[in-house]
């Protein structure tokens, strides 16, 4: 016999995942059979986005649209782009942040942002509260560490770099309604005229989207001006791990992410 529950509190929905466990809904986009469906749409705490002295948070339940018509400053122009290019409007107006993370696909379009944005993830069971990196949260292809009896309650963004600029390029065999072959994001703090932080997230080169520490600590100092794409090398992508599949070969996705960057890149600096 299957059931389908939908409570109205953190509390409650907690409840029911510790005594007899389910499978979560939240926008219900890609939903996968259960015996148990824990709808948790109606909590109602799960949802907007506010702001603190020093962190954004944003419910696991606000929807891709809401992000794009958000107040959120400079630094998520990245995700807004990103949300904009998820499936199509219908998929915007129902899915959620939250689904998109635990979904964890190699080519979830909100993942490369929030990791270039230092994201955390608040997850909340019967048992407490913790907080992980989204970098460590994301395991692999399709695995996270979230427990079976834990939500995705929120995503915790510092404000340390509201200012910065942010830049997300994807790579598709068409702009809309596609999954990424390759998809980037950037963001870059300007300081007198030269890089004061740059944070690169490659998504669809890896199981896991993966930052490039090496190429953000070759941009600290450089020059704040169209050409800063150059120092970009293929040995940055040393993190990344692309695959051949139906959608494009491993070498095309390395010389593509290549590029990608590059212009990513100088677009985090046209204004300068």
């Amino acid at each position: 016999m299957s059931l389908y529950l939908r409570p109205t509190t953190l509390e409650e929905a907690a409840r029911i995942l510790a005594q007899q466990g389910g499978t979560i809904l939240s926008g219900g986009t890609d939903l996968p059979p259960s015996d148990t469906v824990v709808d948790i749409s109606a909590i109602h705490s799960m949802k907007g986005i506010t702001t603190a002295p020093d962190v954004h948070r944003i419910g696991g339940l606000t929807t891709w649209s809401e992000i794009v018509s958000s107040s959120l400053p400079r630094c998520f122009d990245g995700l807004k782009t990103a949300a904009r290019q998820i499936g199509g409007i219908q998929i915007q107006n129902r899915g959620t942040l939250a689904g998109n993370l635990c979904n964890a696909s190699p080519a979830a379009d909100g993942v490369p942002p929030l990791l270039a944005l230092d994201a955390e993830v608040e997850l909340i069971s019967s048992a407490g509260t913790r907080r992980l990196p989204l970098s460590t949260f994301i395991a692999g292809n399709r695995r996270t560490l979230r427990r079976p009896d834990e939500i995705l309650a929120a995503v915790i963004v510092p404000r340390a770099l509201d200012d910065a600029n942010s830049v997300f390029l994807k790579l598709g065999s068409r702009q809309y309604l596609v999954i990424s072959i390759v998809m980037v994001s950037v963001v870059t703090q300007i300081s007198d005229g030269r890089v004061a932080e740059a944070r690169i997230a490659v998504g669809s080169c890896s199981a896991a989207a993966q930052r490039l520490p090496k190429l953000e600590r070759a941009l600290v100092g450089a020059p704040a001006r169209i050409g800063l794409g150059v120092f970009a090398h293929p040995q940055h992508l040393s993190p990344l791990a692309p695959i051949d599949d139906v959608r494009a070969t491993a070498s095309y996705r390395m010389d593509s992410a290549l590029t990608l960057i590059s212009r990513a890149l100088d677009a985090s600096v046209e204004s300068h």
